[in-house]
């Protein structure tokens, strides 16, 4: 009887030594990818696409602030303004202006020192970049279709239902006036824009805004032509672009359905050309 005993509690100390070296090993698996990703910048989400000496992949890690919540309310929606400049203010709530977003993004990436902001956009032009919640910029007489949405300091843009506020403002007396349905499907660019140099070159942020749809694989997509290099992107999120050389860069966007029609809206179709520099 007392060798059964011991041979019985020789099995069950050798069982709870596996249990624990396999507990062991779980976390030591578990623990190394988000490492690596710390160390390694960005880290994919999904295929990378890879097409004549490009690389473009998504990112979806990225701090998300799920309450973060902006509304423009100067100038109000359908209202109108004297030419010239036009005052904005905004109401923001659970979102932090000026702060920098902690994430592993904002090192290997174009990255505002000025921290986390609101990117507004007047019919589809460069936004610009504002990190108070009252600033006045100049606009010219007509209609217009105005955009904001929060950004990371990255300048990733948030893309939850209440960070982005769209409206049509009238500024003097025009002419001729502009029809816009703020319930179509629409897309605006964001970035990239302007310049980049030095190590800010190594990775490039893609980000666009939708407004009334969303992107699938049996849906609308995003056709992002580079340098005459086209890529399909089936899903809302940022992407990075990797080996874009020195010089002048030409980036398409197209807002397309499933069988690559464009969707029509006056700012589904557009292209924009950055410059890349070696030196910072």
């Amino acid at each position: 009887m007392k060798k059964t005993y011991l041979l019985l509690a020789s099995a069950l100390t050798l069982g709870f030594t596996a249990c624990d070296t396999a507990k062991q090993t779980q976390e030591a698996e578990n623990e190394t990818p988000a490492t690596e990703a710390t160390n390694a910048g960005p880290t994919p989400e999904g295929a990378i696409m890879t097409k004549d000496g490009l690389r473009v992949y998504a990112f979806n890690d990225s701090p998300p602030f799920p309450e973060a919540q902006l509304r423009l309310n100067t100038p109000p929606a359908g209202g109108m303004v004297e030419p010239g400049d036009v005052e904005f203010v905004y109401e923001l709530t659970n979102y932090q202006l000026t702060r920098m977003t902690e994430s592993s993004h904002a090192e290997h990436m174009a990255n505002s020192q000025e921290g986390q902001h609101i990117h507004n956009i007047v019919d589809n032009q460069p936004y610009t970049a504002h990190y108070e919640t009252t600033f006045s910029k100049e606009i010219p007489e007509g209609d217009h279709v105005i955009l904001s949405f929060l950004s990371r300091s990255y300048h990733e843009s948030l893309k939850h239902q209440g960070a982005y506020d769209l409206r049509v403002v009238t500024v003097g007396k025009p002419q001729e006036r502009v029809e816009f349905d703020t319930e179509a499907p629409h897309m605006f660019y964001s970035r990239p824009k302007g310049e980049y140099k030095g190590a800010d070159t190594e990775r490039i942020m893609l980000d666009f805004y939708l407004v009334n749809t969303d992107l699938s694989t049996t849906g609308n997509k995003v056709r992002a032509t580079i340098n005459g290099t086209e890529f399909t992107l089936d899903r809302w999120l940022p992407y990075i672009i990797e080996g874009l050389p020195m010089g002048e860069n030409t980036i398409k966007l197209e807002l397309v359905d499933n069988s690559g029609n464009v969707i029509p809206g006056p700012y589904n179709t557009v292209e924009r050309t950055i410059t890349l520099s070696p030196s910072a």
